[in-house]
């Protein structure tokens, strides 16, 4: 079975444009072999099996060459065996041992006790990666074997591996125009995460194929027929859209499957006649389309002359097809649809001798996270949501005065604008001109807007700039340049302290210190040093009096960190009950938690989600060793996994339909005469539950509103649902997130 998997990669190599180190690959191999000798993965496997197929997907799915799939068998040995870098380095080159290095997991949080392992390890690969980008192509393919081997872990680690895919992986596999990996990604996450959703959509698109099929029969044999008659090397693919973006839809719109009517996309890839010409030819093959069939008027997307940042092209517009139908049409040449699924791979310019890449639009995203990165103080978890920032999808293109094209995310302000071009101008910034008209610099960004910055001497970084702002590279610096300024008032704060204490014949010593910063509600001395520089707050005779031991009221600090997910529900204002601490301390986390009516008074239920029995839920340990229980699917939940998966533990529900939930239903419809006699007629035959509001609103013949009910759980939502949606002017009845 090992040398098979190894045949296979050797195979996939020797047929690759690379085909020229099998030696060094053959050495990497039987090095990782002996060092993972007698070693089993949790499904039973040997584990040289996992490297194996890491370094297959480098090679096979990517496109990278030898010294990646050399790294790739490798990339384990550091962590699992007593090799080290250095042994890999004297044995394989240092271009090898730095990949593996940066893809070799932190052993524990480096930082401080608080930051998270994870956000660590990834920090770590940035770090190495803003060197040489194959580190996060070795680690993108290892994500992929894992997910592909995910049924052998226990739930709770599925959770924590799911979080980080969806929260890091999927989103830099966009980044990265690996379109292909990103979309098994989203999907094997979808399989685990909601298994019944999953099977839901995937039955459906099983149901719904030979209607498809139809479809494609009737809409694609005139396009041959004119690609034909215009002498076109050419393939016509039907693009499916998947599982989890069906889902996704479904979820974001509130609709059923059946109302999802982008599922079809028909994709011509052609081999252009001239490789200088292909857009050219990409637009003759549109001009044709569009005698054939009427193009929708504004869903026309053009990549070709400025792709985007991942180095997409293609040319796309909806068409009317003779069934009525609207089919999205894509139009890219080969070399585009190479890039379209494999990203910047499909043109790799590493070559093994060492000579760079000129991909400017990675070598932009690259230099980036290098930029954030310089700051000599970020936080991890702070890093982490910086980065993320960077891996927008919707773009936007502005021009300069002088016209140079700038690329940025949908939403950008004219700031954003401004620390594209430099971190000076960015600094400097005063005031803007979008399209010759002064704006704020709050102002929000259009495609093809010309902007024009002013800047002056002086530094003009202010705190509300932050919400300006939307790309990574300004967060990072106006975050950088308000740390510089936090500290220079922190040092006055500090000096200010030490005077008071010394004023009222206080050693300015450790324990002094430490019983004002708590007097005053802070964690850290270095917040109140702070909060005085700020003069937020002032030192007077109640910190006298609480120093000579005198009690006094602890006072307050005018304003606490909000953190939503820490307090219960509004909707579920239960006080914990019994010895919360003890409840968690003792739990099984390697065990599935059931949720009954004792267990769940003493967790936090989160409000941000509101999660009811039924609900495909997890449980996080917060920082202060509570229970929070939350919805799968929680945006919250999803940066803990990303963050704290070793905190995360399963749980289902065992609830005895005892204590009823306060849950939202939007319902919309035609507005006629008795429809709300209607709905309250429905709802009095529900008398086990108990109405708490309801807002409906009427224009234009059309109600919508909500109403709040009191139920057991997820199955009598659905049963509501069900019922006002028999009522002839109800439209839609859905739970509201």
């Amino acid at each position: 079975m090992i040398q098979a998997a190894f045949d296979r990669l050797s195979q996939t190599y020797m047929s690759s444009n690379h085909r020229g180190k099998i030696d060094i690959i053959t050495k990497a191999f039987n090095f990782a072999k002996a060092a993972h000798k007698g070693v089993r993965r949790r499904s039973g496997e040997p584990y040289i099996l996992h490297p194996l197929a890491v370094a297959q997907v480098c090679c096979e799915e990517i496109g990278l060459g030898s010294t990646t799939i050399c790294a790739a068998l490798l990339h384990d040995v550091v962590e699992d065996t007593e090799y080290t870098r250095d042994d890999i380095a004297n044995l394989f080159g240092a271009k090898v041992a730095n990949i593996v290095d940066g893809v070799t997991k932190v052993g524990g949080g480096i930082f401080a006790d608080r930051e998270s392992t994870q956000a660590e390890t990834f920090k770590k690969i940035l770090l190495t990666m803003s060197d040489d980008i194959r580190v996060i192509l070795v680690k993108i393919a290892d994500r992929l074997h894992n997910m592909r081997t995910l049924q052998s872990m226990p739930q709770r680690k599925q959770m924590k591996i799911v979080g980080e895919t969806l929260f890091i992986y999927a989103p830099l596999c966009e980044r990265l125009g690996l379109n292909r990996i990103k979309t098994e990604l989203e999907n094997l996450s979808f399989k685990y995460e909601h298994p019944d959703d999953y099977q839901m959509v995937v039955q459906n698109l099983r149901d719904s194929q030979m209607e498809r099929d139809d479809l494609i029969n009737d809409f694609t044999p005139p396009i041959r027929e004119a690609l034909d008659a215009m002498g076109i090397d050419y393939t016509i693919k039907a693009r499916i859209k998947s599982p989890f973006s069906i889902w996704q839809k479904m979820m974001r719109k509130k609709v059923p499957f059946s109302e999802v009517f982008d599922i079809l996309a028909i994709r011509i890839i052609f081999h252009p006649k001239d490789r200088k010409h292909e857009i050219e030819e990409s637009y003759a093959i549109y001009a044709a389309l569009t005698k054939i069939y009427k193009p929708h008027p504004i869903r026309f997307r053009e990549w070709l002359t400025t792709p985007k940042a991942n180095g997409y092209q293609a040319l796309h517009n909806t068409f009317m097809s003779n069934q009525g139908n609207w089919i999205e049409v894509q139009i890219r040449s080969d070399r585009m649809d190479d890039i379209a699924e494999q990203g910047f791979a499909a043109h790799w310019k590493y070559k093994e001798d060492g000579s760079a890449y000129d991909e400017h639009e990675l070598d932009s995203w690259v230099n980036s996270i290098k930029q954030i990165l310089d700051d000599p103080q970020p936080d991890t978890l702070d890093l982490l949501d910086t980065i993320k920032l960077n891996l927008f999808v919707s773009e936007i293109s502005v021009f300069s005065p002088k016209g140079d094209i700038y690329t940025l995310p949908s939403g950008a302000s004219v700031l954003d604008f401004a620390f594209a071009i430099h971190s000076f101008v960015g600094t400097h910034c005063m005031s803007a001109k979008v399209n010759h008209k002064l704006v704020p610099l709050s102002h929000r960004l259009q495609s093809g807007d010309q902007v024009e910055i002013i800047t002056g001497r002086d530094n003009n970084v202010q705190g509300d700039w932050l919400t300006y702002v939307t790309t990574a590279k300004a967060k990072g610096k106006i975050s950088a340049h308000l740390r510089r300024q936090d500290r220079e008032l922190q040092n006055e704060g500090e000096q200010h302290v030490r005077q008071f204490l010394e004023a009222h014949d206080f050693e300015a010593n450790t324990s002094h210190i430490n019983k004002l910063y708590a007097f005053h509600h802070f964690t850290r001395p270095d917040e109140l040093y702070l909060a005085v520089g700020k003069a937020n707050i002032s030192l007077g005779d109640a910190d006298v009096a609480h120093l000579s031991g005198k009690k006094v009221k602890k006072r307050s600090r005018g304003w606490r960190r909000f953190v939503p997910f820490m307090k219960p529900s509004s909707t579920d204002a239960r006080r914990l009950e019994g010895n919360v601490e003890e409840f968690v301390k003792n739990l099984d986390r390697k065990q599935t938690l059931l949720l009954d009516e004792e267990t769940l008074s003493k967790c936090i239920v989160c409000p941000e989600c509101s999660p009811i029995p039924g609900d495909e839920a997890l449980g996080y340990i917060n920082p202060e060793g509570q229970l929070e229980i939350h919805r799968r699917e929680c945006p919250v939940a999803l940066r803990h996994k990303a963050n704290f998966g070793d905190q995360i533990i399963a749980v289902d529900w065992a609830m005895h339909r005892q204590e009823t939930y306060d849950t939202a239903i939007y319902i919309e419809g035609r507005d006629a005469e008795g429809v709300l006699l209607s709905i309250a007629g429905v709802l009095t035959t529900f008398q086990q539950f108990q109405l708490r509001s309801i807002n409906l609103q009427s224009k234009d013949g059309i109600f919508k509103g909500d109403m709040v009910i009191s139920l057991f759980d997820i199955h009598d939502i659905a049963l509501v649902c069900k019922q006002l949606l028999q009522i002839d002017q109800v439209t839609k009845a859905v739970r509201k997130d």
